[in-house]
């Protein structure tokens, strides 16, 4: 089955999920951050099946999120690393972790925990928070046209800035 591409529409959040909104990909991204580096060891931590894995580390190289950092003498990847981009998806992978950790936990409780390097000690909870460095609940956030919206954009988000003001 065909997935049906998002890369065209105008939210961030389906362009973003074009890329790396199918499951092994996250799975793929968290095993390069954990360190795995070569396709054998992609397959053996995740149990992916070749053809699957190979489509998916294609799909993240052409997508700029991981690098081919070595090759073979026939031209076959033997490494992958994550780009300065695919590091900037950790906030997301911690925060997925420590929604997982609090609200889908094993009968044994927490499997891995997220901790600061150095010290051993958990991170604190992803918060969004204002320019101004305070917290923010998702009450306190909306979402407003940029400069790429289109008219149907910005009359959508019109209508939900009037709908958010008659609750208030």
């Amino acid at each position: 089955m065909r997935r049906t591409s998002f890369s065209d529409m105008s939210c961030p959040i389906a362009r973003s999920l074009d890329l790396i909104g199918e499951w092994w990909t996250l799975l793929i991204v968290r095993e390069a951050f954990w360190g795995t580096r070569r396709f054998g060891e992609f397959q053996a931590h995740l149990g992916i099946a070749p053809n699957v894995l190979t489509q998916r580390l294609n799909r993240l190289v052409e997508g700029g999120i991981l690098e081919v950092t070595s090759e073979s003498q026939i031209g076959r990847a033997l490494e992958y690393r994550l780009t300065p981009k695919g590091l900037e998806l950790a906030p997301i992978l911690v925060a997925l972790a420590q929604w997982g950790n609090k609200h889908t936990p094993t009968p044994d409780g927490v499997t891995t925990r997220i901790v600061e390097r150095q010290t051993g000690i958990d991170v604190a909870p992803i918060t969004v928070m204002s320019a101004s460095g305070h917290p923010l609940q998702p009450k306190d956030i909306t979402v407003e046209a940029g400069p790429g919206a289109s008219s149907a954009d910005r009359q959508r988000l019109a209508q939900l800035k009037q709908r958010q003001k008659r609750k208030d």
